[in-house]
């Protein structure tokens, strides 16, 4: 654990001191269930990802319109 995370989890753990014991156990089982479905949500969105872009040209056309479409402005720089 790092520094910061330390520091955060000492900071809510103040916070959780006012908590009744009912709400406690409410916010211990929302954490357990937000750790049962964090890895599988990163993954997923990982996986996601592939296939986002989709197009009917092939790659070299993509580039080609990519660098057709850039404009460049000549400007001197007077020193």
């Amino acid at each position: 654990m790092t520094y910061t995370e330390k520091h955060i989890v000492e900071t809510y753990a103040g916070l959780f001191e006012g908590l009744s014991s009912i709400s406690k156990i409410e916010l211990i089982e929302s954490l357990s269930k937000s750790l049962k479905t964090e890895k599988k949500t990163k993954e997923n969105s990982f996986y996601k990802s592939f296939g986002a872009f989709s197009s009917d040209k092939s790659a070299e056309e993509i580039i080609a319109d990519i660098k057709s479409s850039r404009k460049f402005r000549k400007k001197d720089i007077k020193f």
